[in-house]
């Protein structure tokens, strides 16, 4: 009954059913968290997991069908993991190991050369969440021999070692299966993300998280407002996406356009192209406000925020003219997670590029095995530190810094608010093309641009560092 009806709404809408599938499972979690406010919010924690549970696997089962066993299957290796080995340094790395071997098999034998929405894509996403349940059990990695867990060992930490931020993550008890369930299958993050303590998740369900503990949260309008917001960016999609397609790139006519042509086109595809990403974050993001999983406590002023599940700082991503900016506004909560858990964890490396580059190389492989992947996260690697580089020039020169408070700004933003989403598209290009013949060819046919001016700043600007700033006096240094 269900799937004629899903090829029929499909076909009116002019979509794949499996995006129908997912953004309706999106849709359902409004209903969801009200049915949770007003029946189940007063209830026992047992009978709130096994709804988070059960409703979790339902939206599973109508997006993949059987394959749900898959999360199902790392979800109770995890708990054993939990069980028999507890906070320890071989507990951590073999759930590491496990589950991104997993998530890599997985990848390895389901892909292809489009962007499928099967099971592997809310599979990613619980695979950080299983990861960072021993994770939050471990912290200071660099403290216990340079392990890799991270939540549950670091609850067996005494608190003197644990920083602010392990602290208000960190699991002082072993979670049971079925709270390690509720919290996996929870259906404002199971299947987009976003990504969430499960500490966090713990608190909700303790009636904790709201901003009138022990009652229900006034969060309905703070809801709304991301819910309107994401449809608002989902209309811009359907409306624009059609306009430029992913396979207009390998097409004799894209070929044919002169070179300037080339380069808009991939600024306005990747700006397009975003916002299915930021539309589908900001609606469960609605989601988890609405239930009281993204309450964060009151500002000074004493208002309630609502911004602990906040995966977007869309004002920030829409204005910055910075790459830095951009990615420190898009998907947050996966780059916490990543900062928190790998970056943070790597301090025993003693060099921070070393850090980053790893830090990259595990993303890069988290999104898939394709090669794009690997170029994109390789591009933002040089991308970002170029424009540090940039940043640091700008600051230290007076005639620079002078420029830069002129009347002359304005102009300046729209030239480098230009540049900033023409190579912000740019490694966007292997990230979404995925293989090596489609990648190659779209950047051949824009004559490795991107490339060589990263590439030729890279190699300038030391000298512009010299020119342009000048050098402290042996008094300046005595000062500094």
């Amino acid at each position: 009954m269900a799937a004629p009806l899903m090829e029929k709404l499909s076909e009116y809408l002019g979509s794949p059913e499996p995006a129908v599938r997912l953004i309706l499972s999106i849709l359902i979690g409004y209903p969801l968290a009200l049915v949770y406010r007003r029946f189940l919010f007063h209830q026992s924690a047992f009978v709130i997991h096994l709804f988070h549970t059960l409703t979790g696997l339902s939206l599973a089962v109508f997006n993949f069908g059987s394959q749900v066993y898959h999360s199902a299957l790392c979800i109770v290796i995890q708990f054993l993991f939990l069980r028999l080995m507890g906070r320890t340094v071989t507990g951590v790395l073999s759930s590491f190991i496990f589950q991104m071997m997993y998530l890599l098999t997985a990848y390895y034998y389901t892909a292809t050369e489009e962007y499928d929405i099967k099971w592997t894509m809310p599979h990613c996403v619980l695979t950080l969440k299983l990861i960072g349940v021993l994770l939050w059990l471990l912290p200071l990695l660099h403290q216990v021999h340079k392990c890799l867990s991270f939540d549950y060992y670091d609850g067996g930490k005494e608190p003197s070692q644990l920083s602010a931020e392990q602290k208000s993550s960190a699991l002082l008890a072993t979670p049971s299966f079925l709270e390690v369930c509720g919290f996996s299958y929870f259906y404002g993050g199971f299947l987009v993300g976003p990504q969430f303590t499960l500490r966090n998740y713990l608190r909700l369900v303790n009636r904790e998280m709201s901003d009138s503990p022990g009652h229900v949260p006034n969060s309905g309008i703070p809801a709304l407002k991301r819910f309107c917001l994401g449809l608002v960016f989902l209309l811009i999609f359907t409306i624009c996406g059609p306009y430029y397609p992913d396979s207009y790139y390998l097409t004799d006519e894209f070929e044919a356009q002169p070179f300037w042509y080339r380069c808009v086109y991939i600024l306005l595809w990747a700006k397009v192209n975003l916002y299915k990403y930021v539309s589908c974050w900001l609606i469960t993001e609605g989601v988890c406000i609405l239930s009281g999983l993204g309450y964060n406590g009151r500002s000074e002023k004493g208002e309630a925020q609502w911004d602990s599940c906040a995966n977007m700082r869309v004002w920030l991503y829409e204005t910055t003219p910075f790459f830095t900016g951009t990615i420190n506004s898009f998907n947050i909560n996966t780059n916490a997670w990543v900062a928190r858990h790998i970056f943070k964890r790597l301090k025993f490396l003693g060099n921070k590029m070393a850090s980053q580059i790893s830090t990259l190389f595990f993303l890069a492989i988290w999104h898939g095995l394709h090669s794009g992947y690997l170029l994109c996260f390789s591009m933002e690697f040089i991308i970002v530190n170029v424009e540090r580089q940039a940043q640091a020039l700008v600051k230290d020169s007076p005639m620079l810094t002078a420029v830069a408070d002129s009347p002359l700004y304005p102009l300046l933003y729209v030239v480098q608010q230009f540049i900033h989403w023409l190579f912000m598209g740019y490694p966007l290009v292997p990230f979404c093309l995925f293989t090596y013949d489609k990648w190659l060819k779209v950047y051949s046919s824009v004559y490795f641009c991107g490339h060589i001016f990263f590439v030729t700043a890279y190699l300038i600007l030391p000298y512009l560092r010299k020119a342009l700033v000048p050098r402290k006096t042996k008094s300046d240094n005595k000062k500094d």
